[in-house]
C-alpha cells in the first residue's frame, strides 16, 4: 500500500489495523464506485427533469410555510446526499458483494426508485398528496436501508443519516404544502 494514488481514508470501514483506516482501491472497485455515483446522480438528474418544468411555474403559485428553504439550496444539498448514498452503497458492495449484500443493496435500490418517483409525483404530476404518500414510504425505506447498510459497514449507515434527516424535513415540508393547498 505504498502507492498514494490508490489510498483513501474512509473511517469505520474495517480496514486492516496496520494501515488504520487507509485502504487500497483496485481499478474494478473504482469502476463500481463510479457506477454507484452514476446511478445515484442519474436518479437525481431524472428527478430534476421532472422538477424543472414546475419549479418556476406551478411551484411558486403554491402556498408554502414560512420555513420553506430557498430554491437554490436544493441542488447543493441533494448533490451531497447523492454522493453520500453512492459511497454508502459502494462500501457495502465492497465488503459484502452483490450476493451477500443483496438485502441492504435491494433496500438501497428501492429507496432510490422512490426518491426519483417523488419528483415525478410532486412536480411532474403536480400532486403534493401523491408526493406525500411516496415520501412517507421513502422515509421508512431510507431508515431500513440505512440500518441494513450500517449492519454491514457502520460508516455506510452513518452516511445515510443526513439523507434521512433531510427527508424527515422534506416530509414535513411536503405535508405543509399539501395542507396549505388542499
Amino acid at each position: 500500500m505504498n502507492d498514494p494514488a490508490t489510498r483513501v481514508f474512509i473511517p469505520g470501514t474495517g480496514a486492516a489495523a496496520c494501515e488504520g483506516s487507509i485502504m487500497k482501491i483496485s481499478p474494478r472497485e473504482m469502476a463500481v464506485l463510479a457506477l454507484f455515483a452514476l446511478v445515484c446522480f442519474a436518479a437525481g438528474g431524472l428527478g430534476s427533469y421532472w422538477t424543472a418544468g414546475s419549479v418556476n411555474t406551478w411551484y411558486p403559485s403554491l402556498h408554502k410555510p414560512v420555513w420553506n428553504p430557498p430554491n437554490w439550496l436544493f441542488g447543493p444539498v441533494w448533490s451531497a446526499l447523492y454522493l453520500a448514498m453512492a459511497v454508502a452503497g459502494w462500501l457495502v458492495w465492497r465488503k459484502a458483494g452483490w450476493r451477500d449484500g443483496r438485502l441492504a443493496l435491494g433496500l438501497f435500490a428501492a429507496q432510490l426508485i422512490l426518491n426519483t418517483l417523488w419528483s415525478f409525483l410532486f412536480f411532474g404530476m403536480q400532486s403534493p398528496l401523491a408526493g406525500l404518500v411516496d415520501i412517507l414510504v421513502l422515509w421508512l425505506l431510507i431508515a431500513a436501508a440505512g440500518l441494513a447498510l450500517g449492519r454491514i459497514v457502520p460508516a455506510a449507515g452513518w452516511l445515510f443519516a443526513p439523507y434521512w434527516a433531510w427527508v424527515s424535513y422534506a416530509v414535513t415540508l411536503n405535508f405543509a404544502v399539501w395542507w396549505l393547498n388542499r
